[in-house]
Formats: structure tokens, C-alpha cells, sequence
């Protein structure tokens, strides 16, 4: 079990590796996130401590970008872009499905709203990976089954 002083060593060893410079807070931010897997609101307080800077300050920063995220992610992570280019060819029918799918299932599916992949729409990023042309069937094979369609093992 993780102790306060474990928890503000893991925070000031983020912050070392940024000179301790609250003009960093968001590349800090980030490596925090890619330590722990989101940003523990416990962890604000230490943070600011590291910083010199107020929790306010820190939580406004966290709560403004949709990318910090705030309690531990499910096992899977799965967005689906809304932008015009995918909702013209099926992106609101997949996420809809995808939803289904996910129904009672450790996935956290987020409508998001440009991937920067209309060229291949309707984009999908699965586990920190982009996939083109996506499909119902992608989605439910990596729900299901844990692999894209088509996936080697």
C-alpha cells in the first residue's frame, strides 16, 4: 500500500525531471498520468507542494483537458471520432454499437470529436492505436475477443 511520503517522492521525481517548473505543469501532468495510469485527485496536494503553485491552479489545468483523466481507466479504452468526416459515413451507428457492446464489459468507450484521420473515416483509436475505415466488426472483435479483426496472436 502506497504511503504519503511514497506518493510525493513518485511526485517530486516526476517534477526533478522538469526542474521543478510549474511552466511545465502539463508535460508533468503527463508523465504522472503515464506512471499511474490517470491523475489521483490525493496526488493534487503534492503536486502543488512540488510546484509551489495552489491545488486550484493544478486542478484547473486537469479538468480543462479531456486527456487528464481523474479515476483509473478500464482495461480497454476505445474512442470513436464524431467529427463531420466519420459521422458521414457511419460513425454515430458505431458508436452506438460499441456502446452495446460494451455494456457491463471493463471498456470505457469516448465519443471524441477529430482524430485527425478523415481521410480513412470513420477513425477509431483503440488502446492508443489509431484504425481507419473502422467497423462494427473491429470494435466487437477487440471487446470480445481482446485482438483486432483480422489480428495475428
Amino acid at each position: 500500500m502506497k504511503t504519503q511520503e511514497s506518493d510525493q517522492s513518485l511526485v517530486d521525481d516526476i517534477c526533478a525531471k522538469h526542474g521543478f517548473e510549474a511552466s511545465l505543469l502539463i508535460e508533468i501532468l503527463h508523465d504522472l498520468q503515464d506512471n499511474v495510469g490517470f491523475i489521483p485527485d490525493h496526488l493534487l496536494s503534492n503536486l502543488a507542494k512540488a510546484l509551489n503553485v495552489t491545488r486550484a491552479e493544478i486542478h484547473g489545468v486537469v479538468s480543462f483537458y479531456e486527456d487528464f483523466k481523474t479515476q483509473k481507466p478500464s482495461k480497454l479504452q476505445i474512442k470513436i471520432c464524431r467529427g463531420e468526416a466519420c459521422q458521414s459515413v457511419g460513425a454515430n451507428f458505431l458508436l452506438e454499437s460499441a456502446n452495446a457492446l460494451a455494456n457491463g464489459k471493463n471498456v470505457d468507450i469516448e465519443p471524441v470529436y477529430c482524430l485527425g484521420n478523415c481521410a480513412l473515416a470513420p477513425a477509431v483509436e483503440i488502446d492508443g492505436t489509431m484504425v481507419g475505415r473502422a467497423n462494427r466488426m473491429t470494435i466487437a472483435s477487440k471487446i470480445l475477443t481482446g485482438k483486432f479483426e483480422g489480428q495475428s496472436e
